[in-house]
């Protein structure tokens, strides 16, 4: 899968900063390919982290209140035809309702995490406010193909105001750490010099982690209210984790 930028500049790219969290330190590369990689890439080259347009295409979404309840409508046939069924609330298998899987879905409100599997297995995959109008839109654009989701969840810590979270070398929370508050198209490209992730701590709202830079790949969501937003190894990421490959992040917010 290609980068969401060329693999000349996000190489060169990850030379412009020495590691110093959070993601700041004195560029190692001469003045004229600093200029050159600016106007190539843009917001990457300019100052660390700084929050920029994802490739991506995700579904907008609005905030919203707190207390504000969250709302659901699978249908089990694509282009929202056929049996339909509105949620408020987790449903840990659509079948208990007459569906074999969802082939499409609203989400009206609130943020939801969906999964491939009954009982929250499987695939997990982000969906924010917005039309869905077959599966291959769950995860996005740049996600690996989805065929089916039969659970589903609100994520409640989504609308929080502030997201902070902190990211580490290896488990256990050791190792060199960054602070994150803001989306991270390319972890790389922005000062973190390993394509993994060993750990990681929520502090507050909620997260999607994804395998490759550009938000592609596996997904994997990270919430302040859900193991006391300590994931101390790769494989608490999620029920099914793949890989422990993390090289963008994302806020989810309502």
């Amino acid at each position: 899968m290609e980068p969401c930028m060329g693999d000349s500049v996000v190489s060169a790219l990850l030379g412009l900063y020495r590691f110093n969290p959070p993601f700041v330190g004195a560029t190692i590369v001469g003045p004229s390919l600093a200029a050159e990689l600016e106007l190539l890439a843009g917001p990457f080259a300019r100052g660390g982290f700084k929050r920029v347009a994802a490739r991506a295409t995700f579904h907008s979404h609005a905030r919203t209140s707190p207390g504000h309840r969250s709302e659901i409508i699978v249908y089990d046939e694509e282009c929202f035809q056929g049996r339909h069924h509105e949620f408020t609330s987790e449903c840990c298998n659509v079948m208990e309702f007459g569906f074999e899987s969802v082939r499409s879905l609203k989400v009206e409100s609130g943020a939801w995490v969906g999964y491939e599997h009954s009982f929250y297995q499987g695939q997990q995959f982000v969906l924010e406010r917005g039309e869905y109008p077959q599966c291959d839109a769950f995860g996005g654009s740049n996600a690996y193909h989805i065929e089916r989701m039969t659970s589903f969840r609100p994520i409640a810590c989504a609308n929080h105001r502030e997201c902070r979270m902190t990211i580490y070398e290896r488990e256990n929370f050791l190792g060199r750490k960054g602070e994150l508050s803001d989306d991270y198209p390319s972890l790389q490209a922005m000062g973190w010099c390993n394509s993994e992730v060993g750990s990681m701590r929520v502090q507050s709202g909620a997260f999607v982690c994804y395998q490759y830079p550009g938000y592609r790949g596996y997904q994997y969501v990270m919430e302040c209210d859900r193991h006391c937003g300590e994931y101390k190894r790769w494989w608490e990421y999620g029920n099914t984790p793949h890989t422990c490959q993390i090289q963008s992040i994302r806020r989810i917010q309502q």
